[in-house]
């Protein structure tokens, strides 16, 4: 799980999905709460923009993965509602043209 995590190529299973977009909530709220905790009166909003860009990279490689595993292309991802499709839809069973089923995959246990 979370192997090359940046990267937007290969395969993952909705749990990895899932526990990336909590990851990117925990981390984008942690965010916001030390910036204002530590900036105080200041503009953070540019400093947050900076700061998060590495959890939204992380997130789109994730999803891009993700729609990978059902068979589409990871621009997809940002049509509206199609995150929570792939949360909760299954993944195609055998090999596509983007990786073998990371259901089915050895190295992956």
């Amino acid at each position: 799980m979370f192997k090359k995590p940046f990267l937007f190529e290969g395969r993952i299973r909705r749990t990895e999905y899932g526990l990336s977009f909590l990851l990117l909530i925990f981390g984008r709220v942690t965010l916001a709460m030390l910036l204002t905790a530590l900036t105080s009166g200041q503009d953070i909003r540019v400093i947050y923009f900076i700061l998060q860009l590495p959890l939204v990279w992380f997130f789109l490689a994730q999803g891009a993965k993700r729609c990978h595993d059902v068979g589409w292309n990871g621009w997809l991802q940002l049509i509206p509602l199609v995150p929570i499709y792939l949360i909760f839809g299954d993944g195609q069973k055998e090999e596509n043209k983007y990786g073998v089923n990371p259901k089915n995959n050895s190295e992956n246990f």
